[in-house]
């Protein structure tokens, strides 16, 4: 994973409470094999007309909110099912924030463990920032290293992520690469328990 150190981009609001990951990425979309390509899919029901045109009531369909990189979602945000393609269709959308006062907890492993950086915020401060953003084409800087979100104007917000995570994505590490990183105990354990075995 690229690591994620500073970011800084469009804020899109997506102000609905309880959105499940059935909603940003439908189960009829679930049969690929790929983690990529899903981008087109998120939020396919709420996005598109029955027609396939793009819905022009859909809050990320505005066009002030292209490109944004991201999203001020409202709270238990990814509820439902532990479905992994939800952060996959996210990613692959274009968001590498996501910002809410709550979010489910296995969708908010899922986000770290992916690359993403899912913000928890006190209620007050998040509406805050959402009524600032919505209707608007604005941007904002987070910084993972000082743990502070940025406005338009600049004023700061600073916010809690837990140091484990923190960790993996300053350095761009997946499970995996993380565990290499043991290498060598892993090897010097290895040895030892070869030793026991032939005992």
């Amino acid at each position: 994973m690229e690591p994620l150190k500073t970011h800084n981009g469009i804020a899109a609001v997506l102000n609905r409470i309880n959105v499940d990951t059935d909603q940003i990425i439908p189960k009829q979309f679930l049969k690929r094999i790929e983690r990529t390509g899903y981008g087109r899919f998120a939020f396919f029901d709420w996005r598109y007309l029955d027609n396939g045109d793009p819905n022009p009531d859909f809050e990320l369909n505005r066009p002030e909110y292209k490109g944004a990189s991201i999203l001020i979602a409202g709270e238990n945000f990814g509820c439902g099912s532990s479905r992994e393609h939800a952060p996959w269709a996210l990613d692959d959308y274009g968001f590498k924030i996501i910002i809410a006062p709550s979010f489910a907890d296995i969708f908010h492993q899922n986000c770290f463990k992916n690359g993403m950086l899912p913000i928890r915020l006190p209620y007050e401060a998040w509406k805050e920032l959402a009524e600032q953003y919505e209707y608007q084409s604005l941007t904002m800087t987070v910084d993972l290293e000082k743990q502070t979100i940025t406005d338009h104007a600049g004023r700061q917000i600073a916010f809690e992520v837990d140091p484990h995570w923190k960790e993996m994505l300053l350095n761009g590490y997946d499970e995996i690469s993380l565990t290499l990183l043991l290498e060598e105990e892993i090897e010097q354990f290895e040895k030892q328990r070869s030793s026991w075995l032939q005992a």
